[in-house]
């Protein structure tokens, strides 16, 4: 029979299983803080754009079908927004006042479909960027409020698609 000597003992690791929780964002391959705010403010401005370009669009629309979408997309993109700015608030950042370059480039087109169209893909830039970002979002809120805006700019393509008469 051999003695056992506190050398046989195996070793502890330098970053135990129960500590995990303490691990910085980054690490453990989540967004961090400055990244997330850049994201947030990038969405923002998107937002802003969108319900601009929906608002100035139901003006042009008449008493065409494309009125009443108009009406839902901006309604969306207002919600968007705020909910944007809230998170902006709690990480304690001063949130973008910025308009983002898809408006211009949005009301530049006259025909109203053809803009509807241009909308959609913007809708799909949105779900682009979400659909990357949300598997590094940590942040249990952030992450819900996100998945719920990328299913709503979903239905919205898909609604822009069905009452524009888009090719999906």
């Amino acid at each position: 029979m051999t003695n056992r000597v506190d050398n046989d003992l195996p070793a502890e690791g330098s970053s135990p299983a129960c500590a995990m929780h303490q691990a910085d964002d980054v690490y453990m391959a989540y967004a961090g803080k400055n990244e997330v705010i850049a994201f947030l403010n990038e969405l923002l401005e998107a937002e802003r754009a969108g319900a601009r370009v929906t608002l100035d669009s139901a003006r042009a629309a008449g008493s065409s079908p494309i009125l009443q979408l108009m009406r839902a997309i901006h309604r969306d993109e207002e919600r968007w927004c705020a909910m944007l700015l809230r998170h902006l608030k709690v990480f304690g950042s001063e949130p973008s006042s910025k308009v983002g370059a898809f408006y211009g480039k949005a009301m530049a087109i006259a025909d109203l479909h053809e803009r509807v169209a241009f909308l959609n893909r913007g809708q799909g830039w949105v779900v682009r960027k979400l659909r990357e970002m949300l598997p590094r979002v940590r942040d249990d809120r952030l992450h819900a409020d996100l998945t719920d805006m990328l299913r709503s700019h979903e239905a919205n393509i898909a609604l822009a698609t069905d009452v524009a008469g888009l090719a999906p």
